[in-house]
């Protein structure tokens, strides 16, 4: 399978790559845990059926140290009692944030006042913009049909 554009040989996506690669670096400066980052890429990665990032964020996420088990209970988190209370409302936010479109008025209070307990206002921030950054990531990779399972730790950098 190959994808339909390559991404990186096309000028106009490659500096749209280039850019928004440039605001996922201000993640890495967050106080946001390195943990809920990883659960809640892959979460929304695997609401959207991107197996490119689905692929990547489990292996970054193993690669730090995330657990196989964990990592096996994303897809099932409310029914799994392997994640912290701050874990799932990063990961009920990261649901209700990705599927706007199924849910009239999109995220709730509810989602939001819970998240809200476990994160401060600037972690909040870095969660609501990684949310919608993943989303973008997802899109592209669905839409050009991104082939996944060969990537590699650190391949971005």
């Amino acid at each position: 399978m190959e994808a339909r554009l390559n991404l990186f040989g096309t000028p106009s996506a490659a500096k749209f790559l280039k850019a928004i690669n440039s605001a996922g670096q201000v993640f890495s400066d967050s106080t946001l845990p390195t943990t809920t980052q990883e659960l809640v890429k892959l979460r929304a990665s695997q609401i959207n059926g991107c197996g490119f990032c689905t692929d990547m964020h489990t292996k970054e996420a193993a690669h730090a140290g995330e657990t196989s088990v964990r990592l096996h209970l994303v897809a099932a988190w409310r029914e799994a009692t392997v994640f912290t209370d701050a874990e799932r409302a990063a990961l009920e936010l990261t649901e209700q944030g990705t599927r706007i479109a199924d849910a009239a008025g999109g995220v709730t209070d509810e989602a939001w006042a819970n998240a809200a307990k476990h994160y401060d206002e600037d972690q909040l921030a870095a969660l609501v913009s990684l949310i919608a950054l993943i989303n973008a990531y997802n899109r592209l990779n669905v839409i050009v049909q991104q082939p996944a399972g060969d990537y590699r730790v650190g391949q971005f950098g």
